[in-house]
C-alpha cells in the first residue's frame, strides 16, 4: 500500500490529506455504485427470464403449440440474437420451471392465485405472480436454478433465498447446505432454552443451533478421538464457523479460565455470537451423549459468564456436539440444568487409514 506524506508533489499535483480522504471516499462510492450496477443488471435480466416463464405458462404453450415449442422458441431466439447468451433449450426451460415453482405453489382460492402466501414472507403483494418478487432480484441466475430443482415446498426455497441476500452464499455453498438440509435441521438441537432464557432470547438461541452438524469437510480415521476431532475443527476453522451459521466469532480453543483460588479449567471451544452478543462454549465429544456431559458444561457457562461476559453481554450458552444421542436421555438430564444448554449430532465421513506397511502384513498373514 503507497503510503503519501501530508504534502507531495506528484506530476505536478500537491496532495493533501484532504486529498487523499476525498479519493478514498470517491473509491468506496465507486465500489458502492459497481455493486448497485451489477444487482440492477441481474434484477432485469432475472425479471427478463420471469416474465418468459409466466408467458408460457399463461399461454399454456406446450398445449397450445406443441410439446417442442419450447425448444423451437430457444432456437428461433438464438437466431433473432446470435450474440446474446441465455436463450439455450435448458436455460428456457428453467425459466418456465422458475415461474411454475412459485405459481404452483402459492394457494389459490376458486382457481384465482392469491399473495398472501409470499406477502407474508416477502413483503410484497405478488397479485397472482404477474411480477417478480423483488427480493428474487439479490439472489444470482443460477442460485435460483438450484433452489427450484432441489427445494420441495415454498417456504423451503424461500428459506434458502433468504439465506443467499442476508449472508451472501456462493451457490457451491448453497448447494452443500441443501445437500445437508439445513432447512428442516436449523433450530432442531435438543435444549433447555425455553426454561432458561427469557422470551424472545429463547428462540433467538435456539435458531442459531441446528442438528445435525456436517463435518464433511474432515477426513477422520475411525480411531479418532476427542481431541484429534478438535484439532481438525480448528485447522478448518473457517469451514467449521461456516458450518454453525452466520454471526460466529472464534474466540479460543482450549482457552484458559482461571478461578479466583487459581484452579484453571479449559473448555474446547468457546465462539462468540456477534447478533446475540453472548458467548458460547462448545463441547466436543466423539462418543454417544451421556448425562455427565451437561454437569461439566452447566460449569464452564457459569464460569464463562462469571469471567467473560461483558456488561451488555447477553447470558452464555453451552453446546455439546457429540457423535449420537438419546432424545429422552439429553431431555431428562438438561431437566434441573440452570443454565441455557443444547445438545446435537455431528456427521461426517470416516476414512481407513492404511500405510503400505499394514497391507503388506496383511498380504503376508493370506500366503
Amino acid at each position: 500500500m503507497e503510503i503519501i506524506p501530508a504534502f507531495v508533489y506528484r506530476d505536478g499535483i500537491q496532495s493533501d490529506t484532504g486529498y487523499i480522504e476525498w479519493l478514498s471516499d470517491v473509491k468506496a462510492r465507486f465500489r458502492q455504485n459497481q455493486i448497485k450496477a451489477s444487482i440492477k443488471v441481474n434484477t432485469s435480466m432475472l425479471e427478463f427470464y420471469w416474465s418468459i416463464g409466466r408467458d408460457l405458462v399463461a399461454l399454456q404453450a406446450e398445449d397450445r403449440w406443441g410439446s417442442g415449442i419450447v425448444k423451437q422458441f430457444a432456437l428461433d431466439m438464438r437466431r433473432f440474437f446470435p450474440e446474446i447468451t441465455g436463450f439455450s433449450y435448458s436455460n428456457v426451460k428453467y425459466m418456465k420451471q422458475w415461474y411454475s415453482f412459485y405459481f404452483d405453489r402459492i394457494p389459490s382460492v376458486n382457481g384465482q392465485h392469491v399473495a398472501g402466501a409470499v406477502e407474508k414472507e416477502m413483503g410484497q403483494q405478488v397479485a397472482g405472480l404477474l411480477e417478480m418478487p423483488p427480493i428474487f432480484g439479490q439472489v444470482p441466475w443460477f442460485h435460483h436454478v438450484h433452489i427450484i430443482s432441489k427445494c420441495h415446498s415454498l417456504d423451503e426455497a424461500l428459506f434458502y433465498i433468504k439465506k443467499v441476500v442476508e449472508e451472501g452464499w456462493s451457490r457451491s455453498f448453497l448447494e452443500s447446505q441443501i445437500a445437508a438440509d439445513l432447512f428442516k435441521n436449523k433450530g432442531n438441537a435438543l435444549s433447555n432454552f425455553e426454561r432458561t432464557l427469557p422470551s424472545p432470547q429463547n428462540l433467538l438461541a435456539k435458531e442459531m443451533l441446528k442438528d445435525p452438524y456436517h463435518f464433511d469437510f474432515l477426513s477422520m480415521t475411525p480411531e479418532y478421538d476427542e481431541r484429534e476431532l478438535e484439532e481438525a475443527l480448528v485447522t478448518n476453522i473457517t469451514k467449521f464457523l461456516l458450518e454453525l451459521g452466520k454471526g460466529f466469532s472464534f474466540v479460543g480453543c482450549q482457552m484458559e479460565l482461571q478461578m479466583p483460588g487459581g484452579q484453571t479449567f479449559f473448555p474446547d471451544l468457546i465462539f462468540y455470537h456477534i447478533p446475540q452478543h453472548r458467548y458460547v462454549i462448545i463441547e466436543l465429544k466423539a462418543v454417544k451423549y451421556i448425562p455427565e456431559f451437561a454437569g461439566k458444561l452447566n460449569f464452564y457457562v457459569t464460569a464463562a459468564d462469571e469471567l467473560l461476559r461483558g456488561e451488555y453481554d447477553n447470558p452464555s450458552v453451552g453446546l455439546i456436539i457429540c457423535k449420537s444421542t438419546d432424545k429422552t436421555i439429553v431431555e431428562w438430564s438438561l431437566k434441573d440444568i440452570n443454565k441455557p444448554l443444547g445438545v446435537a449430532t455431528y456427521q461426517l465421513q470416516e476414512v481407513v487409514d492404511r500405510t503400505i506397511a499394514e497391507i503388506e502384513q496383511k498380504s503376508k498373514e493370506t500366503i
